[in-house]
């Protein structure tokens, strides 16, 4: 039997990936498909809080089993910044007027900053909070990699053109959907959330 749940997410990119990760065992629910237009809250310092706000603030008031995820790039010789502001590194959306001119100069101030360094060790953290009959729950998946010096590939989205993962030479955006599924930080994650789900007795 299906189980529906809300993901407290606007990012329709994040949802299809998400969905594909899920596979058959859930109906995704989206904010839209909830009727849902409002902006929820990310303003806690550590991707685990903005996970866990972002999912309480929907559960609250749809009461329904509901999860949000946060993921931060942390870039070692940047003190492991740009983190839990990754998604607004360059500035809030309001500046950019859409997710994929934000995306593009995410990305350009990574390149900038780290245009003189040699050192481009990085690792993809992604933290999801889920929340079912007031109980929390979080699942954890990190991918270790490195910054290119220039934008590869036109996939995915956010920062995967700048980021190669290790054991590979291309990068989030070369690799096709099918392929980063299967190796991602998100996918390690919603892996542990999927087996958790599937094991459920909730």
């Amino acid at each position: 039997m299906q189980r529906k749940i809300i993901f407290a997410t606007n990012n329709p990119h994040k949802l299809k990936e998400i969905q594909n990760l899920l596979g058959s065992h859930f109906v995704l629910m989206s904010l839209k498909d909830i009727g849902f237009t409002g902006d929820i809250p990310e303003n806690q310092p550590t991707l685990e809080g903005n996970a866990l706000e972002k999912a309480k603030y929907i559960f609250e008031r749809f009461n329904m089993p509901c999860f949000a995820d946060d993921t931060g790039l942390e870039i070692d010789a940047l003190q492991g910044k740009p983190g839990v502001y990754s998604a607004r590194y360059a500035g809030s959306l309001e500046t950019f007027g859409t997710e994929d001119k934000r995306s593009e100069a995410n990305m350009m101030k990574v390149l900038t900053n780290l245009r003189h360094i040699t050192d481009r060790k990085a690792r993809f953290r992604t933290v999801i909070a889920y929340i079912e009959n007031n109980k929390e729950y979080f699942f954890e998946g990190i991918m270790i990699g490195a910054i290119t010096t220039e934008k590869r590939g036109s996939g995915g989205f956010g920062y995967d053109p700048i980021f190669v993962p290790d054991a590979s030479q291309l990068t989030f955006a070369e690799m096709p959907l099918t392929e980063k599924n299967k190796i991602s930080h998100r996918a390690r994650a919603f892996a542990k959330f999927v087996e958790f789900m599937t094991n459920s007795k909730s």
